[in-house]
């Protein structure tokens, strides 16, 4: 006989210093982000929250938001940072769960979710419709960029170093890859 699916209730009574997702009727408990993970999120959304968020130096018209709990279908999942376009999210709702799927994730591979993240929370994006995904490598110093197209992803690019790089859906606005790695 097969185990009993992960609930709500087994994300509630993790301890505080990990990350838990439910995937697929899976739980999944993450230990919280090393400091080159924590850097590159934070400055990604330096460069991100200005022209994008706040419209200052960029074009608007997006909410960018850290780890939000985003409620799809059965799944729970905690992406690093996600994005929704301000046209499907005009106001920021009062809730802890978002069950509106976003227009962007990010995800910032670690050693210990990097299977997770590139797997299993891939296929929920696609399934929900998800239209863009970045994925940054702290430790090979790297972003890929994936756009949806049909029921599968397409590799828009692998950029490394630190370039400056223009990559949907953000391509208004140069982003200082390098900046994610400094030290």
């Amino acid at each position: 006989m097969g185990r009993k699916p992960a609930s709500y209730a087994d994300l509630e009574a993790l301890p505080e210093n990990v990350v838990g997702e439910l995937i697929e009727g899976e739980l999944y408990a993450s230990p919280r982000p090393a400091s080159g993970h924590a850097l590159a999120t934070t400055v990604l959304a330096d460069e991100l929250v200005g022209p994008f968020s706040r419209g200052k130096g960029g074009p608007g018209g997006w909410l960018l938001l850290f780890e939000p709990e985003l409620r799809l279908g059965r799944d729970v999942l905690v992406p690093d940072m996600a994005g929704w376009r301000r046209e499907r999210m005009p106001e920021m709702p009062d809730t802890v769960g978002f069950t509106l799927p976003p227009d962007w994730v990010c995800e910032v591979l670690s050693p210990s979710t990097v299977v997770l993240d590139r797997e299993r929370k891939m296929r929920v994006y696609a399934r929900e419709g998800v239209r863009h995904v970045w994925l940054v490598d702290p430790k090979a110093r790297m972003l890929e960029v994936y756009r949806q197209e049909g029921s599968r992803w397409l590799l828009l690019g692998t950029h490394a170093g630190a370039v400056k790089v223009h990559a949907e859906p953000f391509e208004a606005h140069a982003l200082e890859l390098g900046a994610l790695w400094a030290r």
